[in-house]
């Protein structure tokens, strides 16, 4: 599915689109502030529609403001330090929305901060086994040309562990970046849930149905969670009812 990856995403882009100009709010956003971290050489351009779309619903969206998304861990520490400001400034708790990569980091922010992290969701992240063979040959490369042998190798173990808040993972059978398996809440509970949508890797940050369950996630905090319900699998975008009544 590797090779297709670039259309299906620009697919998924333009669905979004449609998706955006029918949407219809089911809930009103409290105005507590979401910060989206890019994937692996992504930028704040590329989550730039769904930091538009976050806005909409009713909430604050922060991009990471660190340009590209190089996998150099040291902008952990330059994250923790945003998120230590985001915090002080709404006197709130933040929730973290991570695509590939940067759910990883989002997880790993979450275990620093838990006490400033509302809820997490993580987009295609391989953090169930980000040293497992996959057709993304960067994560070998994590740290500038490093093997994964030269990190530490007690960081690697912990990256599966869940984050001590509220966490969404989100995968894709169709994705051709990283393994759907790997993206994946090894144990689910009640604050740990692993929800299965139609797409690509690369298109994961601009897919309706992706948008549809961030709306329903970004609602709720720890004391009123509830895990999502649906069908075992995201139903495409043109089947919600928003869309259908408004052709």
């Amino acid at each position: 599915m590797h090779i297709s990856e670039a259309f299906r995403a620009l697919k998924e882009y333009q669905r979004s689109k449609e998706f955006y100009n029918a949407f219809k709010k089911h809930n009103k956003g409290d105005g507590h502030p979401v910060l989206v971290i890019p994937g692996f050489l992504g930028s704040n351009t590329s989550t730039k529609g769904l930091r538009k779309f976050i806005k909409r619903l009713g909430y604050i969206p922060y991009d990471w403001g660190l340009g590209r998304n190089m996998a150099d861990l040291s902008k952990l520490d330059d994250l923790l330090k945003l998120i230590d400001e985001v915090h002080e400034k709404h006197k709130t708790k933040i929730s973290l929305i991570g695509w590939s990569l940067g759910g990883v980091y989002a997880r790993e922010l979450a275990k620093l901060r838990e006490d400033k992290i509302r809820q997490v969701i993580t987009l295609g992240s391989p953090f169930a086994g980000i040293t497992e063979p996959n057709n993304a040959a960067w994560f070998y490369q994590l740290l500038k040309g490093k093997s994964v042998e030269d990190i530490d190798p007690a960081w690697l173990e912990s990256l599966p562990i869940p984050a001590p808040v509220p966490t969404t993972a989100v995968y894709s059978k169709e994705d051709g970046v990283v393994s759907w398996k790997v993206c994946r809440e090894i144990v689910e509970d009640k604050f740990h849930q692993n929800v299965e949508v139609t797409g690509s890797h690369m298109g994961l940050a601009n897919n309706a149905s992706v948008w549809f369950l961030i709306e329903d996630r970004l609602q709720y905090k720890k004391e009123t969670w509830n895990s999502f319900n649906y069908n075992g699998k995201m139903d495409d975008f043109v089947s919600f009812p928003q869309l259908e009544t408004a052709k």
